[in-house]
């Protein structure tokens, strides 16, 4: 079965192990998913089934919006509420003073990612290396902050909303506003609202063709050639600049790339959206 859709992840079960879950409800054994949430955040999690678990890449995931809750006084290494380890009385904060903190965190922001991260050291994720108690070596990363905004704040947390490049990390950016209010603070809640069209709706069935970012290409030779796989002129395609592209024929779609003279194969024969059994059936009813 090839399927595209987003769940709504729950609390406290990490992306990979709501895999399971998945595989169970849609009898599938090939899932895969795109944009770890950590464990303690909820929400909009791209989940792909079958042959369509290869067209992550290409999707337009970009931006992403988050809503937040910043725990003043709070201290947690995780910079979330898995590992809090102390809780003090934080001063209170003008409000003002709240928006006009995270209007300056808005356009490029460069920082360094949380410890306990997926991010790579050494060939380990930084996380394993954190638990571990290892010493983690780090780069600054460098994000675009599209949108931020105050939602509410009632004291001691602070609720608002931000529009984000594809691998920001909010928990940096709470640790970022806790720095600059001068208190310790820690992320409580994380729900990702969307990443770029993709929304929560009941999981429904979604055509990914809708949601490529890569263009696409008119291959004016004979479909047979696509359908084996054969060798392919860039004499072929009405566009000839170097790019990767995706191809209609009557019954698939492929993904090639054009390098100079020479035509890639990156996926062939992609299986057309058909969409749900149900939806089609209602669709006939109507």
């Amino acid at each position: 079965m090839n399927r595209l859709f987003v769940v709504n992840k729950p609390i406290f079960r990490t992306s990979n192990g709501y895999m399971g879950y998945v595989k169970r409800k849609y009898n599938t054994k090939k899932v895969g998913f795109s944009g770890t949430l950590d464990p303690f955040a909820t929400g909009c999690l791209i989940v792909a089934t079958g042959q369509y678990t290869k067209l992550f890449q290409y999707l337009d995931k970009t931006p992403k919006s988050y809503k937040a809750t910043l725990w003043l006084g709070a201290n947690s290494p995780s910079l979330d509420i898995e590992k809090v380890d102390s809780i003090k009385d934080a001063p209170l904060f003008d409000q003002a003073a709240i928006e006009m903190i995270l209007d300056s965190l808005k356009g490029e922001l460069t920082y360094y990612p949380p410890k306990f991260s997926a991010k790579k050291v050494n060939g380990k994720r930084a996380y394993e290396l954190a638990r571990e108690g290892k010493e983690i070596d780090l780069k600054q990363i460098t994000s675009t902050i599209y949108e931020i905004k105050l939602i509410t704040y009632n004291h001691p947390f602070i609720h608002f909303e931000a529009t984000v490049s594809e691998g920001t990390y909010i928990r940096s950016l709470g640790a970022l506003i806790s720095d600059r209010l001068d208190v310790d603070a820690t992320l409580s809640s994380l729900h990702r609202i969307h990443e770029g069209a993709f929304c929560y709706d009941n999981e429904k069935a979604l055509n990914p063709f809708d949601y490529l970012s890569i263009p696409k290409n008119i291959y004016t030779g004979d479909d047979e050639y696509l359908e084996l796989g054969k060798k392919l002129s860039v004499d072929y395609f009405e566009a000839k600049e170097n790019g990767i592209y995706l191809i209609e024929t009557s019954n698939f779609f492929s993904i090639i790339e054009i390098i100079g003279e020479a035509v890639k194969y990156r996926f062939n024969r992609i299986p057309k959206f058909e969409g749900d059994a149900c939806t089609a059936s209602e669709h006939t009813q109507k």
